[in-house]
C-alpha cells in the first residue's frame, strides 16, 4: 500500500486510524521525492532529520492514546516563503541564502498544530516574481507530465511536488495567478481565497522585521489533489491570528454538500481581448454543456462592462506602488499618496462591478491560463499560442483579473490538450463565500475527470 496518491484527507484517517504509521508515511513520501526529484527539481531544502523527529513523534502520540489532530502525520512541503522555524526561507534570492526565521508564519503554525509533518520547502521564482519557477539558488523546476515544460510559477514547485506523489499538498502564494496558473499547468487544484482571508503574517523572509508593504491582492491558498483536500487545508489555515490586522472576521465554515441542479454556472470560454488556446476554451464550453445536460443552470456569462486590460495594468500599478514602498533606498520622486488612493478608487469600482455580476450566479467558469504548459524560456520572450505569438504578460490574465478584484478562484483539472498537458479551467465565487466555491468545485469535479497520475508516476 503506496500512500503517495492518497488523498490527504485519505492519509490523515489512516494514520488516524493506525492503518499506517506516521513513519511509513514519510518513508514512501522521501523514496517518492528521492526517485523523481531529480528530474523535475521541485523540493529543495529537505529536512530529513526534523521530518523523522517530527513522524516518531506523531506515532508516539497515537500510542498514547492522544486525540489526533485533522492532519495528525500527514507529510507535506511548503513553498519557500513561509518563515519557519529552523529551515530556510530564501525565496530564490542570494542574500536570503540563508535566512532562518525566529517564528513560524501563521500558516505554518496553524499547519503544525494541526499534526503535520512538514518535510521540505518547494522552489519558486526569484522573489516570486515569474511564471516559472526558477531562481539562483536552486536552479530550474519542470514539469512532471514533460520534463521540457514549465511546471509554472512561482509556487511551480508546490504544484510539480503535489503532482508527482511527493508531498500531499502544499501552500502557495497567488498575487497574479501564482497557485492557480502552476496547478493549472501541472494537473492538481488550487486556491486563492477571498483576498484578507488567510493571515499574510511571515509569509514573506523578513529579516529586519521591516514594515509589511504588501497589504493586497496577495492571498495564501493550498494546492492538492482533490477539492475535499483544499477544503480540509483551507479551514486549518484562514481566519484571523492576531498578528495580520487586515484579516476579516468572517467565519470559516466547512464546504456545504450541494445540488447541481440548483446551482446557476456562468461560463466564458475567453475574455474581451484575452487570447486563449483553442484547446482550453472548447473544454471550458464541454464542461459547460455537462453540467447543462445535468441539471444545472448554465449561462453564457454576461461579464462586468469593464476594461479588463485596463484592470490588469491597474494591478500592476497597485503591485509596483506596494514594492517601491519595500525599498530600503526609496526613489528620489515616490509616488505621491493621492495617486495611491486614486489607485485604489479605481479598483472599487471593479470589485463592485464583480459583486454585482455574482448576485446572479453562483460561479464562474473560465479558463486559468492562455496556454497549458510551454517549454522553458527566458521571461518575458513571447508564448506561442496555437501557433501565435503571444505577450508573455499576458499569461497570468485569467487568473489575475481576480486578484484585482479579490473574489476566491479555485484551478481544477480538465483533461488534457491535443499534446497530452493538462488542461486546468477557473471557478471563481462571491467574496468570503470560499465554502460555497469548493462546494461548487465539488459537485462539478466527477464531471471533469479529477487528477490524474502524470505519465511515469
Amino acid at each position: 500500500m503506496n500512500p503517495v496518491f492518497f488523498s490527504t484527507v485519505e492519509l490523515a484517517t489512516a494514520i488516524a486510524r493506525r492503518k499506517i504509521s506516521a513513519v511509513e508515511a514519510l518513508d514512501a513520501h522521501l523514496a517518492q521525492i528521492d526517485r523523481h526529484n531529480e528530474g523535475a527539481n521541485a523540493v529543495i531544502s529537505l529536512d530529513r532529520e526534523g521530518a523523522y523527529e517530527r513522524a516518531r513523534k506523531a506515532d508516539a502520540a497515537l500510542a498514547r492514546g492522544a486525540t489526533p489532530g485533522p492532519l495528525h502525520g500527514v507529510p507535506f512541503t511548503l513553498k519557500d516563503m513561509h518563515e519557519t522555524v529552523g529551515m530556510k526561507t530564501t525565496v530564490g534570492f542570494p542574500p536570503f541564502a540563508d535566512y532562518v526565521a525566529s517564528h513560524d508564519s501563521t500558516v505554518v503554525a496553524r499547519l503544525k498544530a494541526a499534526g503535520g509533518v512538514l518535510m521540505a520547502k518547494t522552489n519558486v521564482a526569484t522573489m516570486l516574481s515569474d511564471w516559472q519557477s526558477n531562481n539562483p539558488l536552486f536552479g530550474r523546476t519542470s514539469n512532471p507530465w514533460n520534463l521540457e515544460r514549465t511546471a509554472g510559477g512561482s509556487s511551480g514547485g508546490a504544484a510539480a511536488a503535489v503532482a508527482a506523489g511527493m508531498t500531499s499538498f502544499d501552500v502557495g502564494t497567488d498575487m497574479q495567478d501564482s497557485i492557480r496558473l502552476p496547478a493549472a499547468f501541472c494537473g492538481v487544484y488550487g486556491l486563492k481565497p477571498t483576498e484578507h482571508r488567510v493571515s499574510l503574517a511571515g509569509a514573506f523572509p523578513n529579516p529586519g522585521d521591516a514594515a509589511r508593504s504588501v497589504r493586497l491582492m496577495s492571498c495564501l491558498g493550498p494546492l492538492a489533489r482533490g477539492v475535499d483536500d483544499l477544503s480540509l487545508i483551507y479551514q486549518i489555515i484562514a481566519g484571523p491570528d492576531r498578528r495580520d490586522t487586515d484579516l476579516a472576521p468572517v467565519p470559516v465554515v466547512a464546504m456545504p454538500k450541494l445540488n447541481l441542479k440548483t446551482l446557476r454556472i456562468a461560463f466564458a470560454p475567453t475574455f474581451p481581448g484575452f487570447p486563449v488556446a483553442g484547446d482550453i476554451g472548447v473544454a471550458v464550453e464541454k464542461l459547460a454543456r455537462q453540467l447543462q445536460d445535468a441539471g444545472a443552470i448554465v449561462a453564457d456569462a454576461k461579464l462586468p462592462k469593464l476594461d479588463l486590460r485596463d484592470d490588469l495594468a491597474q494591478g500592476g500599478a497597485l503591485i509596483g506602488m506596494m514594492m517601491e514602498a519595500a525599498q530600503p533606498d526609496p526613489p528620489k520622486r515616490p509616488t505621491p499618496i493621492s495617486r495611491w488612493f486614486e489607485a485604489l478608487a479605481r479598483r472599487d469600482r471593479s470589485i463592485l462591478a464583480w459583486d454585482q455580476f455574482f448576485d446572479n450566479y453562483d460561479a464562474l467558469l473560465c479558463p486559468v491560463a492562455m496556454t497549458t504548459a510551454f517549454p522553458h524560456r527566458e521571461p518575458g520572450t513571447p508564448i506561442k499560442v496555437d501557433g501565435k505569438d503571444q505577450d508573455y504578460w499576458m499569461l497570468p490574465a485569467y487568473g489575475a483579473v481576480f486578484n484585482y478584484s479579490g473574489h476566491p478562484a479555485l484551478s481544477m483539472p480538465c483533461g488534457e490538450d491535443r499534446d497530452g498537458l493538462p488542461i486546468g479551467l477557473q471557478l471563481v465565487g462571491k467574496r468570503w463565500s470560499e465554502a460555497r466555491l469548493l462546494g461548487v468545485a465539488a459537485v462539478i469535479e466527477p464531471l471533469t475527470g479529477g487528477f490524474r497520475r502524470p505519465p511515469g508516476y
